[in-house]
């Protein structure tokens, strides 16, 4: 267990602690930027274990249940920032710094810098990553050719490099995987580059169905050929943020994309991860070294930044859907509707919570081991 607890549970609570501290202190700078008096500023939820207050006025606290944070502003009715009190009898002093009295797109722009925040932490992690150690890539070079595929048709053979497809350049072998996916039984003319040599193929990429769940069929491209190589770039400090903010919103599209498919049914459920699945790649990126775990954290951030931009209230997203209703309608919507609206986004985060932990207690074979100590 103390082994556990030092491999695993203490690099989960550090990472954690970061992302969260990122997180919050977007919400933080952007308040504090638009006038608003921030009351606490809280690493983790319940009862304070030690703190400390600012001349600011803000409490900056650790508290007990280090599995989140908060930001409390001026007219809070809690740290969620999921209502308001006492605005009636705030004092006009008090009303020029109360959160719920600030114009809308200053509320909204607080709210947005959460996640925000976490997509800059991401993106300055990868520049880094990439201008001290490189970014790794698969070059667009043939290892392997699939018997009998689209590729071995056309004539591509193993060590031939593509240059394009489609008029589309590609520069590595994720370039053309985005080409030929969206292009099934379509004619693409290609460039390759074969002993020094270019040349013009048009390939037909193979058109494969897979159907989901509910019966409906999906269909994408295939060309039959793999790369086995990773090449390292090292890239100058400018080059890398553009490369990690590029890299940073395709991440973004990609786990939009796996979402959908979830939805759709054409991916399982069983890849939702909870608490325990991070804690247990947390512990196991600590131990293979530093690249990897810096690697590691600005995935987690990207994903903390886009899961907190969903339109469910009781997160920012939720908020910011809030604020779009009230500027379509000139006036907020009632706090009947908010609160229940706030209760079915709880309700609906707490369920997801209880799904993904057990389906990380599946993946994990703690039922299985459950189950056999049982029977």
């Amino acid at each position: 267990m103390i082994a556990g607890l030092v491999d695993y549970v203490i690099p989960f609570l550090i990472i954690l602690t970061i992302l969260v501290f990122v997180h919050e202190m977007g919400h933080y700078l952007v308040a504090r930027r638009a006038g608003v008096r921030v009351e606490v500023f809280s690493v983790g939820f319940g009862r304070e274990l030690f703190g400390w207050t600012a001349s600011s006025g803000t409490r900056w606290r650790i508290s007990a249940i280090p599995l989140g944070g908060y930001v409390k502003m001026l007219g809070d009715a809690d740290p969620a920032s999921a209502g308001a009190t006492g605005l009636d009898a705030m004092t006009s002093e008090q009303r020029a710094v109360s959160f719920h009295h600030k114009s809308l797109k200053a509320r909204a722009a607080i709210v947005a810098a959460g996640p925000i925040a976490n997509f800059l932490f991401a993106i300055l992690l990868l520049a880094g990553l990439y201008a001290i150690v490189g970014r790794p890539y698969a070059p667009p070079v043939v290892d392997e050719v699939v018997a009998g595929s689209a590729a071995e048709q056309a004539g591509i053979r193993i060590g031939d490099t593509f240059v394009s497809a489609d008029g589309v350049s590609v520069k590595q072998f994720s370039d053309l995987r985005r080409v030929v996916f969206g292009k099934p039984g379509e004619p693409l003319p290609m460039v390759i580059e074969r002993d020094g040599q270019r040349q013009n193929v048009t390939i037909i990429p193979e058109a494969v169905t897979e159907t989901d769940r509910f019966g409906t069929q999906h269909i994408f491209g295939r060309l039959g050929v793999r790369s086995n190589q990773v090449s390292i770039e090292r890239l100058n400090p400018f080059s890398a943020v553009g490369v990690a903010t590029t890299e940073t919103w395709s991440i973004v599209g990609q786990t939009l994309d796996v979402v959908g498919q979830i939805i759709a049914g054409t991916r399982g459920t069983e890849e939702l991860g909870g608490p325990l699945r991070i804690a247990q790649m947390s512990g196991n990126v600590a131990q293979s070294g530093w690249i990897t775990t810096v690697w590691f954290v600005a995935m987690l951030s990207i994903n903390l930044g886009l899961i907190n931009l969903f339109p469910i209230p009781v997160l920012d997203g939720g908020h910011l859907l809030f604020y779009g209703v009230e500027a379509l309608r000139g006036r907020p919507l009632g706090e009947r509707a908010q609160e229940w609206a706030s209760m079915a986004g709880l309700t609906f985060v707490i369920a997801l919570m209880l799904f993904v932990t057990w389906n990380d207690l599946v993946q994990l074979n703690v039922v299985t081991y459950l189950g056999s100590l049982l029977g």
